[in-house]
């Protein structure tokens, strides 16, 4: 009775513990990330620039960053640069940013993770 007591408990403290929401991994490879979906956080070196779009390296694969349109916020980010990005894998496989982090600390806010983006049949914001 306690032997089948105890593998019924140990099999149900297994399951429990593998049950690891995705809001609680606070980064994810992007080797993995091609498996998931939204609120993902990637952190690496950004390889090369194309105007609001990079590509970043993570040492387990390269990705796709587009950081939105450059009429709406131009950021400057240059290759060999270390970067953390924040946002949702897209359609097309690339990362759509919310966020992105400079090795200084410093953020670059794009977006809100709720809703359209911004820019999204709006005009562009004020300078």
């Amino acid at each position: 009775m306690k032997q089948q007591l105890f593998v019924a408990l140990t099999a149900l403290a297994a399951g429990a513990t593998l049950v690891i929401p995705d809001s609680v991994r606070a980064q994810t490879s992007i080797e993995e990330l091609q498996q998931r979906s939204n609120g993902t956080t990637v952190s690496g070196e950004i390889v090369s620039v194309v105007g609001n779009d990079f590509v970043l390296d993570d040492g387990t694969g390269e990705i796709i960053v587009d950081a939105g349109p450059r009429w709406w916020q131009e950021i400057d980010l240059s290759p060999g640069e270390e970067v953390t990005v924040t946002g949702e894998l897209g359609k097309g496989g690339e990362i759509d940013a919310y966020s992105i982090t400079r090795g200084d600390g410093s953020t670059v806010e794009i977006r809100f993770p709720e809703g359209p983006p911004p820019w999204a049949g709006r005009k562009p914001k004020p300078k």
